[in-house]
């Protein structure tokens, strides 16, 4: 699979680790540098806004998709090749899954761990059959990982479910897991049940 359109959920806290958005930025820029579509949550700050800023600086092509209430609070990034004003969450996770080939998450809060997780059951449906890349910088998601893990190890999810997503522990190599994840067919909702 080559994937064109690369959905990254991340935060937008202003305070977390410098190291996270340095990370943030310079997958933005590098995904724009291979010539890949950024989808995301259309934030100004934190992850989400250096993201953003490393994509536009590449000269690569960022689409936002942002709840109208942010967009009414001014959190929306303005510069963006394009941003999607969806109705509410539900919306413009939907539509972010639907617009993209490729997942990674990157280091947040509640609503990363729900992006994440939400694809992550789609993709056991086999609603989404591209890569889910975790993003594990500085070991962020090692307990979420474990997690994964004992699902699996306590057979609440099959042993092939593990296939579903790859972890990288630096940018580097979240760019090597998008175009190297394993393959998953669409028939995968056939095993989703344990």
């Amino acid at each position: 699979m080559n994937p064109r359109r690369v959905c990254v959920y991340c935060a937008s806290s202003r305070k977390c680790d410098p190291d996270y958005f340095e990370a943030a930025r310079t997958l933005g820029l590098e995904l724009a540098r291979q010539g890949l579509e950024v989808i995301y949550g259309g934030g100004r700050v934190g992850l989400m806004g250096a993201l953003a800023e490393g994509a536009l600086e590449g000269g690569g092509k960022i689409t936002g998709v942002i709840p109208a209430f942010m967009l009414e609070r001014e959190w929306g990034h303005t510069g963006l090749t394009e941003l999607r004003v969806v109705e509410d969450m539900h919306a413009r996770k939907s539509l972010m899954i639907r617009e993209s080939d490729a997942f990674v998450a990157l280091p947040g809060g509640s609503g990363t761990f729900e992006e994440l997780f939400e694809v992550l059951t789609w993709k056991r449906l086999g609603f989404v059959t591209g890569p889910v890349v975790i993003g594990n910088l500085k070991g962020y998601f090692d307990p979420c990982i474990a997690l994964l893990e004992r699902a699996i190890a306590e057979r609440f999810m099959n042993e092939q479910h593990a296939a579903m997503w790859t972890v990288a522990d630096s940018v580097a190599e979240i760019l090597e897991r998008i175009q190297d994840a394993p393959p998953w067919s669409s028939s995968a909702i056939e095993f989703a049940g344990v």
